[in-house]
């Protein structure tokens, strides 16, 4: 099995993030988005996907978090698609449930290099920790966009939207992690298709 890291650059009017992925880490995130939450959140994918991710965005967030949060999931979605390279003996599909306190949320994916998403996270706030909840479905559409993978992620109870958020984020990290697992018995790449 060789090294499964990637760079990336992304360099707009409106962020500018220089980030790089080991798929097969430790767990560590350093990342300075300039949004707190959403740093928070990240920190919680790469810690219980057990990837390392290095991340820094400058962003335009003197008029909105929108770009920010959305160029960070393109980024990070264009990550684990280099990593993944042509994907060949990974598991490719995988759910997780993961809950926080009083909430429960479900994730599933499928690394089909086909881009899909369908997210219901159920949050009642506007914003959340300065993004806008809006904002946080959007990520998860804009990774499954360059990851190329198909994704749902439900939150199917809890009253606090931040649990729900969170929820949200760890049941997506630990179904990333299954998903882009070795398996061991597959010799080439997991589709009828032979192509993924």
């Amino acid at each position: 099995m060789g090294e499964r890291r990637a760079t990336a650059r992304r360099q707009t009017r409106e962020t500018s993030i220089d980030a790089s992925l080991d798929l097969d880490g430790a767990g560590t995130g350093n990342i300075e988005s300039g949004i707190g939450f959403l740093d928070h959140m990240l920190g919680a994918v790469a810690l219980h996907g057990r990837i390392d991710l290095d991340l820094k965005c400058a962003g335009d967030l003197i008029n909105d978090d929108h770009h920010t949060v959305e160029d960070v999931a393109l980024v990070f979605g264009q990550l684990v698609d280099g990593a993944l390279d042509d994907r060949v003996g990974i598991v490719r599909f995988a759910h997780a449930y993961a809950p926080l306190d009083e909430a429960l949320a479900r994730a599933v994916v499928d690394f089909s290099g086909r881009p899909s998403a369908t997210i219901d996270l159920g949050l009642k706030r506007e914003v959340l920790g300065g993004v806008a909840c809006e904002n946080l479905t959007h990520w998860f559409v804009s990774f499954a966009m360059t990851a190329r993978c198909a994704l749902h992620v439900d939150v199917l109870r809890g009253e606090n939207d931040h649990h729900r958020a969170e929820a949200a984020f760890k049941a997506f990290a630990i179904a990333l992690r299954t998903a882009v697992a070795f398996d061991p018995g597959l010799a080439g790449v997991p589709s009828t298709k032979g192509v993924m």
